[in-house]
């Protein structure tokens, strides 16, 4: 029996049990990166939605896409106005039908996005500038919040709220 229990010598086993320790912490350090990244992709794309949507909606005036951003019962807390989907529709049909409507550009600046299983909310400043024949007309700042679920068609926002900032 010798063979079988044949004694390792210490300096030996301690080199074995660093490289186990090194294994298994570069195990852990994936996982979280992989844990991590997931969170951040789904981050994106809330705030990817949040752009998205005011690109199509409110400078392109795209009633058609509304359901590409917004559930059904979406509904947007605008400035004191309760903005249901039958009053964007009727907005977005308004603003088409200026010939000679200006181009909006949006920004935004996102201070937090929390996603927490099947829900997301993102609190965010939004600042738009009106230009017109090549022109600024007009900058506009928002201080916003949204929640988003997750759908089997993906991120759809169902509450915006809005509030326009005095820039000073």
């Amino acid at each position: 029996m010798p063979g079988y229990f044949r004694i390792i010598p210490y300096p030996i086993f301690i080199q074995h049990m660093k490289s186990i320790r090194l294994t298994l912490c570069l195990i852990l350090i994936q996982f979280a990166a992989f844990a991590q990244n997931s969170v951040s992709s789904d981050e994106k794309a809330v705030q990817d939605l949040i752009q998205n949507s005011f690109d199509a909606i409110f400078s392109e005036f795209d009633a058609n896409q509304l359901g590409d951003f917004y559930t059904s019962d979406f509904i947007l807390l605008e400035h004191g106005e309760l903005w249901d989907m039958e009053f964007i529709r009727g907005y977005l049909s308004r603003a088409k039908q200026n010939q000679n409507r200006p181009t909006r550009t949006n920004r935004f600046e996102f201070i937090q996005t929390v996603i927490e299983g099947n829900r997301a909310w993102v609190a965010y400043h939004n600042y738009a500038t009106i230009t017109q024949n090549g022109q600024v007309v007009r900058e506009l700042y928002w201080l916003e919040s949204a929640t988003a679920i997750r759908t089997d068609k993906g991120w759809r926002l169902d509450m915006l709220h809005s509030t326009r900032v005095d820039k000073k």
